[in-house]
């Protein structure tokens, strides 16, 4: 049994119907008890008035709830919009006044919720999901996903990822981060199970091991930083997750070392590799990080391109050319302008803001954001490249650079932050202790220019995260700024 992402209808309705569907934070579903509930919850909502093409927000956390939410509104035709309740009131409500969604649901308790707003579609139709990013000037930006969109990316994840005919996903990330809908959407086009975990859940590390072990979680879906952190604990490892055979890594650089330590710990697992925007449905390119990848490269490439995709590089930048290309930014015409464009062949393009480059085999590099590009002393430096040159310290474990800025915003200098292995023989150093400098100017200046080199590398027990398991370098500069 399985959602038709071309339908969004559920088929084979008499086939494992007893399977598990979801498992969250609070009650498990299977298949047939999934079509049930979702079958009650569209039927709550066309009572309520909702019709095809009208957002419905979402809050909630890892409740079944919210699961069944996201589906009922695939059937129903209407765009969904998931704000996790990490996110406090305030954006909460700003998301729904943007989008003028007539109703939110709240999957905590279960309930739907008038906001006011009229009952009206919104302008672009046949939509699967509007999810809401930060913008520079501090407005959300909506990204308008079509249901054409999640289609590619299940078409994708079967003929492509080897995850097997149905797969067990390992979920953390919050709804409202788009990472998430690599399991969402793979449990529904295979028929197979997606485990969602609670931050309180997780926070418990012998209990969440053994919540994954007793569901058999075959495919670990997470940015590399939430991975690196699991690591700390010894039990985290093909014996205590058997099943375990996929990594999947998206949202951020996946480090060498990282890699190198997830295949000791997990010999028979395989790690993909995936990189791509939010605009573009989640990813857009795909590669496995084996030994040889490793032997071969210090620094990690992020992959080939889907089928039916095209990438060029324009002046540096990445640009995607495809039907999984988001349909604008809600309401933002000004920014759609300038981010969109119509390739040649008719296709939607998104102008990333990423820096890359494809080599001869057409395999692509990323290599960082032209908006993370600062100017000093008369350079100018990608400060991820400073970042990647960190990683390959002796003795590091996780490393970013970050821009330390003067009051009219120029660049003062540069500043390291690393988090040593825990065998290290540093490990032991306080806190916030520099990182000596005899062991790391002269490997640095291996890979890097004398003008990009950090003015000083300082240690942390661990790097800061954000809600989405990425590492936090304004919450680094602002502990620095304290010292």
């Amino acid at each position: 049994m399985h959602l038709d992402l071309r339908t969004m209808q559920f088929a084979d309705s008499t086939v494992d119907a007893d399977r598990l569907a979801v498992a969250g934070s609070d009650r498990l579903l299977s298949w047939a008890e999934l079509q049930a509930e979702v079958t009650l919850w569209c039927r709550q909502a066309r009572d309520l008035g909702i019709h095809k093409d009208m957002p419905i927000v979402l809050t909630g956390h890892k409740e079944v709830h919210f699961f069944v939410a996201m589906v009922g509104c695939l059937v129903l035709g209407a765009p969904f919009v998931p704000v996790d309740t990490i996110y406090p009131a305030e954006r909460r409500q700003k998301i729904t006044d943007i989008i003028q969604a007539p109703l939110t649901y709240d999957a905590v308790n279960g309930t739907f919720i008038h906001s006011g707003h009229p009952f009206a579609a919104l302008p672009e139709k046949d939509l699967a999901y509007v999810l809401f990013t930060s913008g520079s000037t501090g407005e959300p930006k909506g990204v308008q996903i079509g249901r054409e969109s999640v289609r590619l990316l299940g078409d994708w994840m079967q003929s492509r990822f080897r995850l097997g005919l149905a797969p067990v996903f390992m979920n953390q990330a919050p709804f409202s981060f788009d990472l998430s809908m690599f399991e969402v959407f793979d449990t529904l086009a295979s028929g197979g199970a997606c485990i969602l975990n609670s931050r309180e859940q997780i926070q418990d590390a012998a209990g969440f091991l053994h919540r994954l072990a007793g569901h058999h979680i075959t495919c670990w879906v997470s940015t590399p930083s939430f991975a690196h952190q699991q690591l700390l604990n010894k039990n985290f490892s093909g014996e205590a997750l058997p099943s375990l055979n996929t990594f999947l890594f998206c949202g951020e650089v996946l480090p060498h070392a990282l890699c190198k330590r997830l295949l000791q710990r997990f010999p028979k697992a395989k790690i993909l590799n995936t990189y791509g925007p939010t605009e573009a449905t989640v990813a857009t390119t795909l590669i496995e990080i084996d030994q040889t990848v490793l032997d071969t490269h210090n620094v990690l490439p992020v992959g080939y391109p889907k089928p039916d995709c095209e990438i060029v590089i324009d002046d540096d930048e990445i640009c995607i050319i495809g039907d999984h290309v988001m349909r604008g930014y809600l309401n933002r015409s000004q920014l759609n302008r300038e981010k969109l464009f119509t390739h040649r062949n008719g296709q939607r393009g998104f102008r990333t803001g990423d820096l890359g480059r494809i080599d001869e085999a057409g395999l692509l590099w990323c290599q960082g954001r032209r908006d993370d590009q600062v100017k000093l002393n008369g350079y100018r430096i990608e400060l991820a490249e400073i970042s990647r040159a960190l990683q390959t310290l002796d003795q590091v474990k996780a490393a970013i650079c970050v821009a330390l800025r003067r009051a009219d915003q120029t660049v003062a200098r540069l500043l390291g932050f690393v988090e040593l292995e825990p065998s290290s023989s540093l490990a032991a150093a306080t806190e916030w202790a520099p990182y000596p400098a005899e062991q790391w100017k002269h490997q640095l200046e291996q890979h890097l220019p004398p003008y990009m080199l950090p003015s000083e590398i300082l240690t942390v027990t661990a790097l800061p995260m954000s809600v989405n398991h990425k590492i936090d370098g304004k919450a680094l500069l602002q502990r620095y700024l304290k010292l």
